[in-house]
């Protein structure tokens, strides 16, 4: 499983140290915040891919979305 934990810039380095100490931790690296939110997004966009695989959300067609430009 992974995490993303969000730690102040003046906590990080302790925060790192904390976390690499545990032994049941395989990586800790720090991120940045563009790949931290790029990250996000596209688990967002995965989720609500399944939404409307599954019919619970409902989706647009590529071809509508190029007409829109």
């Amino acid at each position: 499983m992974k995490v993303l934990v969000d730690i102040p810039d003046n906590k990080a380095n302790f925060g790192l140290e904390v976390l690499r100490s545990l032994v049941f931790v395989k990586k800790a690296n720090p991120i940045s915040g563009e790949k931290a939110l790029l990250m996000e997004e596209l688990k967002e966009a995965v989720e609500e891919l399944n939404l409307i695989k599954s019919g619970k959300l409902k989706g647009i067609p590529a071809k509508d979305l190029l007409n829109e430009l």
